[in-house]
């Protein structure tokens, strides 16, 4: 377990100095990946022109892959099985789907220390959190991003059990993190997930943990509070983040 890499996470490097409170917007029906990606852009350059104010949008997808600005053609192995969308994100190919809680971030850098090394740790560490509510223990690995869980018996002793993968324009960020809960892990076997042969990929679901998307998304917002400031459920939230499908 690594947990000196966390150095730069801290009130003073992550939280708004004028404590200006995040939208919290939760779809409600599966979010196609094209119009996520579109949704993304146009709040992101609302945010960088001080129109609009920072959102975290928590999402499924229907079943699909993703290609990072990383990845291998070679990875993808089973190209026919789900769409397959270029993210523009950093890393690799991972799966989204059913059962896995997608948190999208669109955070104002330039109120945050610009520092994206510290905007990962702080993600990483959220996710941490947010685990141990749940009773699982999250762990970082030195040059592997995303959260880890030891599993005896699984290839390597340990699986991956949430991914990261962020782009920062204009200081504004978009993408986020994926959260397996519950998902079809038999999904991943398409891909290299973020290019890792060796490991394989848990959920709670698969952990013992059997716990609602309503309890995730509970927990991820304490967490996400703690590190980063306060968050609202705003009362005009945009129809589509809401009912986009």
């Amino acid at each position: 377990m690594i947990t000196e890499a966390l150095t730069c996470v801290g009130p003073e490097r992550l939280r708004r100095a004028d404590a200006a409170p995040v939208d919290w917007v939760v779809a409600d029906a599966p979010v196609d990946y094209p119009f996520a990606l579109q949704a993304m852009k146009d709040r992101a350059a609302a945010i960088a022109r001080g129109d609009a104010p920072e959102l975290v949008w928590l999402v499924e997808h229907p079943p699909l892959y993703t290609a990072g600005t990383s990845a291998d053609a070679g990875d993808l192995l089973d190209p026919e099985r789900f769409p397959v969308y270029e993210a523009g994100r950093g890393g690799e190919y991972t799966y989204h789907g059913p059962g896995q809680r997608v948190a999208y971030l669109m955070l104002d850098l330039r109120a945050r220390g610009r520092d994206v090394r510290c905007l990962v740790q702080g993600l990483e560490g959220w996710i941490i959190d947010t685990l141990a509510g749940f009773n699982v223990t999250g762990e970082l690995r030195d040059g592997r991003i995303g959260v880890w869980v030891r599993q005896p018996g699984r290839p390597g002793g340990e699986s991956k059990i949430a991914a990261i993968g962020v782009r920062v324009s204009k200081w504004v960020t978009t993408h986020g993190i994926a959260l397996n809960v519950s998902p079809d892990l038999g999904h991943f076997a398409g891909i290299v997930p973020c290019g890792i042969a060796d490991r394989g990929v848990t959920s709670l679901e698969d952990l013992g943990q059997l716990v609602s998307m309503p309890e995730v998304d509970g927990a991820l917002r304490t967490a996400f509070e703690r590190r980063f400031g306060p968050t609202v459920s705003p009362a005009a939230a945009p129809q589509a983040l809401v009912t986009a499908a």
